[in-house]
């Protein structure tokens, strides 16, 4: 005859179990997301004369999408702008900050060198506008700090695109982002 102890029901253990459940949810809820970048559009501002050639300042506006559950705040940096391999200009970031889970329209003042283009890549831009497509690859480094209750999480996100844009009209026609996260450890 065996018997069958009944066992005490034990309070703290129920709770330590739910705890560390409730935890891990909130660890993996929390996992941060590489945001997400589009540029929506490209405004010509201003032509300035640098002699023999022109400068063009541009206002690019990009959208951005925060995934993640905690707002991030970000240092300003510069975006750098290529054509056909060759730096043609940059984008200003300013530093700023983004709510959790939310999207913004950023507008990026930027400014386009006239004769890098016409003294290096001439023949490649009268091809590009007579097929009526140019593409401009962009970089940028963007640091920052995600607050988690009273820890400061910083970060680092590096953005690549591709952007396909219509050189007569300054149409997006086309585009390829990606970011990349790195969590800083201080």
């Amino acid at each position: 005859m065996s018997t069958i102890k009944a066992q005490k029901w034990n309070w703290i253990s129920a709770l330590v179990g739910a705890t560390t459940a409730a935890t891990t949810a909130a660890l993996i809820a929390a996992k941060p997301r590489d945001p997400a970048f589009e540029l929506i559009s490209i405004d010509l501002t201003a032509f300035k004369l640098n002699f023999p050639a022109l400068d063009a300042e541009l206002t690019l506006t990009v959208h951005v999408n925060n995934p993640n559950i905690v707002a991030i705040h970000y240092n300003s940096t510069t975006m750098s702008i290529c054509y056909d391999g060759s730096l043609l200009g940059s984008a200003r970031l300013e530093a700023g900050s983004q709510p959790a889970r939310s999207c913004r329209l950023l507008r990026l003042p930027a400014r386009l060198s006239g004769l890098e283009l016409l003294a290096n890549h001439k023949n490649q831009f009268l091809s590009d506008v007579a097929k009526r497509e140019m593409v401009i690859d962009a970089a940028v480094d963007i640091n920052g700090a995600a607050k988690v209750l009273w820890w400061d999480h910083k970060f680092r996100v590096h953005v690549d695109s591709r952007v396909s844009v219509d050189p007569v009209f300054l149409d997006v026609i086309d585009q390829e982002n990606r970011a990349e996260m790195e969590l800083l450890v201080s």
